[in-house]
């Protein structure tokens, strides 16, 4: 799991130019902003001087851009800075417009790396928080675009641009850090191809649009004001492009991006399905418990269960369900012991730990008899084992038993642990009941 300090600038920085879509002119000023804060726009231009923050909850149009609006303020062709904060690994900035859309420079987010670089960056006091998945999350648009979100270590894009009758066809996989995205992906330029440019105009678009800061690709030809600065700048603009639109997730990713043939419709589709990964993920998290339930806490679990450090697999029994069922929970922290040795890179709670958590539960369940205070509980059989998903640093796993036969020095239970809805392992358990 990545441990990174956030991030802000060290003071406010300017830039003036066109907008790309308006034609307006334009001055933006980033300024530093406090932990937690995020990515935010305000219009200075506009009266009480509203201020949008960049969430994916308010994308408006995708119309070769991504348009932010809350209220009646708009922000226009917001991808290129977003793109170059996170790029950057900037969490936290205010970014001040007198109009609404940003100046597009020469059409890539070189502009907006330099103007960081200018305010200087400085690690606030808190941590970064990731978003991660277990799960892959993939969608498919009718015009055969495909995105796609992999757990991984990291933060990798992998990228097929593809153009009309397959032109200028190219792929890319990178890493992205801040240095990979300065050298490799800022500098790509926006491009068009010509057979959109008499529509684009037509819809009131590119007023501001020039060979100075777009790259405008007729039948295999590139016209451009200067050389292309990559061969295959094409798909790095569409990773830049494809940064900018995920940083609408509000918070930094870790995993893999795949996309082929993406754009800022299928981009901003992927970043909400992100969202709503997080919000059920949040809803499914373990609510505060209050003291009327019947729980043991830690002391109460281990009056009961001999087990300690590191063998004690329950942090406490939140529920009981007659005298023959209960639910325990165990917290997983990258601090347990085992995970220095398992998967050290890719650490996941082994499955006979999960296994020994369950007995531990179904024994306090037999052990609540009174006739059998005091006793310990071995075990003697686990069948149907399964192990259906991994458990990771973080989860919470919640560990449910049921007594299926309770005999005077015998049990046998149904066992199984959920994390965040899922049910990620199960067994029949066997065990007996000795005296000390």
């Amino acid at each position: 799991m990545m441990t990174e300090k956030q991030r802000t600038l060290a003071g406010p920085s300017s830039f003036q130019g066109s907008a790309l879509h308006t034609g307006a002119h334009v001055t933006l000023t980033l300024h530093p902003a406090p932990v937690g804060h995020g990515y935010k726009f305000r219009r200075i231009d506009l009266p009480d001087e509203p201020v949008i923050e960049a969430k994916v909850a308010h994308v408006k149009t995708v119309e070769r851009s991504t348009t932010l609006v809350e209220g009646n303020a708009k922000i226009h062709t917001v991808e290129h800075v977003l793109s170059a904060l996170a790029g950057m690994r900037i969490d936290n900035v205010l970014i001040e417009m007198d109009a609404n859309e940003p100046p597009i420079g020469d059409g890539s987010a070189l502009p907006y790396v330099e103007l960081i670089k200018r305010a200087g960056i400085i690690e606030q006091e808190e941590l970064r928080s990731f978003f991660q998945v277990n799960d892959p999350i993939h969608l498919e648009s009718n015009h055969g675009s495909i995105m796609s979100f992999f757990p991984g270590d990291g933060f990798r894009i992998s990228c097929t641009q593809v153009g009309p009758q397959g032109r200028f066809t190219q792929y890319l996989s990178l890493e992205i850090t801040p240095e990979v995205y300065q050298k490799e992906i800022a500098p790509a330029r926006t491009f068009v191809f010509y057979e959109e440019v008499k529509e684009l105009m037509e819809k009131g678009l590119i007023k501001g649009g020039s060979l100075q800061n777009a790259l405008v690709l007729r039948g295999d030809s590139v016209l451009s004001k200067e050389p292309l600065r990559f061969g295959d700048e094409f798909v790095r603009h569409k990773i830049l492009d494809i940064i900018g639109d995920l940083a609408l997730v509000g918070r930094p990713l870790q995993g893999h991006v795949v996309a082929v043939r993406p754009g800022h419709g299928p981009n901003t589709q992927l970043a909400s399905l992100l969202v709503k990964r997080h919000a059920d993920m949040l809803s499914m998290a373990p609510h505060p418990l209050t003291s009327s339930l019947p729980v043991l806490d830690i002391d109460e679990v281990m009056k009961v269960l001999p087990h300690r450090y590191p063998f004690l697999m329950v942090d406490r029994i939140v529920n009981f369900d007659g005298a023959m069922k209960a639910t325990g929970v165990k917290n997983v922290t990258i601090n347990e012991p085992y995970f220095q040795g398992h998967f050290p890179g890719h650490p996941v709670m082994p499955g006979v730990l999960q296994v020994e958590a369950m007995a531990q539960v179904a024994s306090i369940i037999m052990m609540r008899k009174t006739e059998n205070s005091g006793k310990i509980g071995y075990f003697m059989s686990a069948d149907e084992v399964k192990f259906r998903k991994p458990v990771l640093p973080g989860d919470t796993l919640f560990i449910h038993a049921e007594l299926t036969r309770a005999r005077k020095n015998m049990g046998s239970a149904k066992c199984y642990c959920v994390v965040n809805g899922a049910v990620v392992s199960e067994a029949m358990l066997m065990f007996g009941l000795i005296a000390k």
